[in-house]
């Protein structure tokens, strides 16, 4: 069951209501910035994965 464009607009709204239009810019930016960091820490993860695997396989 897919979320509608009618179910957005409410929780847009009730966002709005709970938070206020000045914080919800303020808080997309803080969870953008987590996204950032969490796929930043998954990219550093994986590449150290790759040099390590590089190390046993070269010894």
């Amino acid at each position: 069951m897919p979320i509608g464009l009618r179910e957005i607009l409410f929780i847009l709204l009730a966002l709005v209501f709970i938070f206020g239009a000045k914080r919800i810019p303020q808080i997309a930016k803080g969870i953008g910035s987590g996204i950032r960091n969490f796929k930043g820490s998954l990219k550093a993860g994986a590449e150290d994965d790759a040099d390590q695997g590089e190390e046993r396989h070269g010894s």
